[in-house]
């Protein structure tokens, strides 16, 4: 028997994809296999994208050819280690649109880069009386480590709040702004709704009050082509695993003149030039600084191919099909009686969060999961935002450049399925 959605979709126009996704799917080994007997449809893209091969094969090609630590070894291994890790500090500028390599420090996520410039910048530059925005559409992770040095040092933290659109209201952000302000810091999109600020106005209007601003691209790198210049950020943070690389390393891009004047945050090797017990301890000219120890070098190297593989495809070719992709799904689960959507913002990335009437949202993703869809429930690390909606959690399906219209439909008939299950 034909599935509603799935004749609704037919009286549609064809939609012609704006890249090959077909041979994109080729490049990701994870994509055939099968959940519960049934293929396995992936929309949990923004809390981790899957992996291609090229990323893969990094870590075999790293380990089994040239494994060694990198920087301060002469031999053959730690040289070819050093420039490919090194390479992909040029290729992580390039991406970004940055002026210069130094201004890339490897983190192990944008958590890690956030918490770098609070603890480094912050402990620093903020002082009692101080004034620090952030958002009410933030990560814990852009949230929680200026709660804590706020409580030590006693800056105040205020809040932009959102509209009913989940957008935020630039209006209150205007008025938010004063000579007390020093630092704003943002998401450039929303990992709980998808909505995507106006970051460069945003910043615009910080630097005109003397303030700086910080801004979470960890949702935006992977849909949207992103120019720190351009934006004009202070500093710029995303995640390896959200843009088709592996977890465990990140990027904090900063301006040059600020992270030469930050202190270290972390203290061991690579980010000395002299240590003594006779004079002061010396640190190395960033972006080495603020690299302490060994790094995550296979991750590391693993992550330019990840960009490399991005570039290839096209970013605007991926963000274009994912636009598609969000369109089709949000018109299709419309039509479900008793589903809300939160987050109906004009400018949206590929995330579609909602609730069901009568249907708890950890219900819904254990039970589509047994279909073989996979999408995330829960608060998102986004507990003040849902709070502001009235929920404690929605469920959330996120796209990819591999995701198909006919994985939307199987999303759409299994969760149809399954909230009939539950009422």
């Amino acid at each position: 028997m034909s599935h509603p959605a799935i004749e609704r979709a037919s009286e549609q126009r064809v939609i012609q994809p704006a890249l090959d996704v077909a041979a994109v799917r080729q490049d990701f080994p994870i994509l055939s296999r099968q959940v519960h007997g049934k293929p396995l449809v992936y929309l949990d893209n923004a809390a981790t994208s899957q992996t291609p091969r090229q990323v893969i094969d990094a870590f075999d090609d790293y380990y089994s050819r040239y494994n060694a630590n990198i920087h301060r070894g002469l031999h053959t291994l730690s040289d070819e280690a050093t420039a490919a890790f090194e390479g992909t500090r040029e290729t992580v500028r390039a991406f970004l649109g940055a002026a210069d390599a130094r201004q890339i420090i490897f983190t192990r996520g944008t958590t890690e880069a956030i918490n770098l410039v609070a603890n480094s910048w912050g402990r620093a530059n903020l002082k009692a009386g101080d004034e620090v925005l952030i958002s009410m559409l933030e990560h814990h992770s852009n949230i929680v480590p200026w709660q804590l040095l706020a409580a030590e040092i006693g800056f105040t933290l205020k809040v932009i709040p959102v509209d009913e659109r989940g957008a935020l209201d630039q209006q209150a952000y205007r008025a938010l702004l004063s000579e007390r302000t020093r630092l704003v810091a943002v998401n450039h999109v929303s990992n709980a709704l998808g909505t995507v600020n106006p970051v460069a106005e945003m910043a615009r209007l910080a630097h005109e009050q003397g303030a700086l601003i910080l801004v979470d691209g960890a949702q935006a790198t992977p849909h949207q082509r992103v120019n720190v210049d351009a934006i004009d950020a202070d500093f710029y943070a995303f995640s390896g695993h959200k843009i088709y690389g592996p977890t465990g390393v990140g990027v904090l891009y900063g301006r040059r003149e600020l992270l030469e004047a930050m202190p270290p945050w972390q203290g061991g090797g690579e980010m000395i030039k002299t240590v003594s017990f006779d004079s002061p301890t010396t640190f190395a000219a960033i972006p080495h600084k603020f690299e302490a120890g060994t790094p995550a070098i296979a991750e590391v190297i693993a992550l330019g191919k990840a960009i490399e593989w991005i570039e290839g495809v096209g970013i605007e070719k991926i963000g274009a099909w994912e636009g598609e992709l969000l369109a089709h799904a949000t018109q299709e689960v419309q039509a479900i009686d008793g589903l809300r959507i939160l987050g109906t913002s004009p400018e949206k990335a590929a995330v579609l969060s909602f609730v069901v009437d009568g249907a708890h949202s950890q219900d819904i993703g254990l039970l589509i999961d047994q279909l073989g869809v996979a999408i995330r429930t829960g608060h998102h690390c986004a507990q003040p935002l849902l709070a502001q909606f009235g929920v404690d959690a929605t469920c959330r399906a996120s796209f990819a450049a591999y995701n198909t219209l006919e994985e939307v439909e199987t999303f759409v008939a299994a969760l149809q399925r399954v909230i009939t299950m539950l009422r």
